[in-house]
């Protein structure tokens, strides 16, 4: 009948589309590789970056009114270090280890799934499609991963800071905060944490995704140098830094040992404008463009790598 219209899902594609690549059309991964290889990387990328990411959250949660117990990155290193030694900037890894191996391996299994299915006649995924599918990983990772073990993590570093911490290790901490608080204490945050993870994910996929489709040009199957991979990533990660740490800024404070302080996500946004100033919201910036950076080069390097030896030894066309 003519004349009716049907809608079309962007994300829809005729499945044999999902075949595998005929000729000149660019190969789809399968996302049970995309979870095997994005644990693999996420594992390997917290080992490395760790003592950023520790500085990072130790500046975020010291807050004016305290007064500030630190007067900058190199003081918060020198001050961990002679109290509690080089071992003092790893405080905390277990629980963020735990959390990051599940955490990249949801992001690349849901986003590589929700890509397979958004891509064009040549297996080409366009900006838009990649900022959408990557917004869809960031949700689910979030829900799924990051809100509780960030919480965790948090609890576990501000714990420290504290004159007499509590927690003697990760099952402990653990432990203690569902007692005291329920599993409910371990979700602290949430909805800034999927406002972070869904914005941080759609900015990274987009501009690797539009990098990507600059560099390969009209050939689809275009190598791309580890080098080149990891420099895409790094700037993929300076753009999500510029454009959510204030929400990171709030996830950190709604995960923190005083974040009975804030009703809610919202609250906390408006006390620190109130109490702080804008400048509040960037606090940590540096350390967390640094470890950000690295993160993202290193995570996408080792993602791509690992998923080529996936290929030679893991058939699913």
């Amino acid at each position: 009948m003519q004349g009716r219209a049907t809608f079309v899902s962007p994300f829809h594609r005729p499945r044999c589309l999902a075949a595998a690549a005929p000729g000149g059309k660019a190969k789809l991964t399968h996302p049970g590789k995309a979870i095997l290889a994005g644990g693999i990387a996420g594992g390997i990328e917290i080992c490395i970056t760790f003592p950023t990411e520790y500085v990072k959250t130790q500046l975020q949660l010291d807050e004016k009114a305290n007064p500030p117990k630190y007067r900058g990155i190199g003081d918060c290193v020198k001050q961990t270090v002679q109290g509690h030694g080089i071992r003092g900037l790893y405080r905390g890894l277990s629980s963020l280890l735990y959390g990051s191996i599940p955490k990249s391996a949801v992001r690349f299994g849901v986003f590589e799934f929700l890509s397979n299915h958004a891509k064009d006649e040549s297996g080409r995924l366009d900006s838009t499609r990649g900022l959408l599918c990557g917004l869809g990983a960031g949700v689910m990772e979030a829900i799924v991963v990051v809100c509780p073990m960030e919480t965790i993590k948090v609890k576990f570093i501000h714990d420290q800071s504290s004159a007499n911490p509590k927690y003697k290790g990760f099952v402990h901490g653990v432990r203690e905060i569902i007692r005291a608080q329920g599993l409910s204490g371990t979700y602290q945050g949430l909805t800034a944490t999927v406002l972070k993870q869904g914005s941080n994910q759609a900015i990274r996929f987009y501009v690797m995704t539009s990098l990507r489709n600059w560099y390969k040009g009209d050939d689809p199957n275009k190598a791309i140098n580890p080098v080149i991979t990891g420099l895409f990533g790094a700037i993929a990660g300076a753009a999500s830094v510029f454009g959510n740490t204030p929400l990171d800024v709030i996830k950190t404070r709604m995960q923190g040992l005083e974040a009975h302080k804030y009703k809610s996500t919202l609250d906390c946004a408006v006390k620190i404008l109130r109490h702080e100033g804008l400048k509040a919201f960037y606090k940590g910036t540096v350390p967390r463009l640094g470890r950000v950076c690295l993160d993202v080069a290193i995570v996408f390097i080792i993602y791509e790598e690992v998923v080529k030896v996936l290929n030679t030894v893991w058939k699913t066309e």
